[in-house]
């Protein structure tokens, strides 16, 4: 499996969520971490940020 160049930190910056969220998302989805350093697998960063996108869509069609 390759490595992602992003960490959890860079993630949670990327789509302004604090590091916590991102680390409480990796929790729920069973991703190791050691830190929000932690540079993480290919497959694990795109299973985060399609989650992420997935939370965003569903507040925007709320407020809809």
């Amino acid at each position: 499996m390759g490595f992602a160049d992003l960490s959890i930190a860079e993630i949670a910056a990327d789509y302004n969520l604090s590091e916590m969220e991102v680390l409480a998302l990796c929790d729920q989805l069973g991703i190791a971490y050691k830190s929000s350093k932690t540079r993480i697998a290919l497959e694990d960063a795109k299973t985060i940020i399609s989650h992420i996108l997935t939370q965003i869509q569903s507040s925007s069609n709320q407020q809809d």
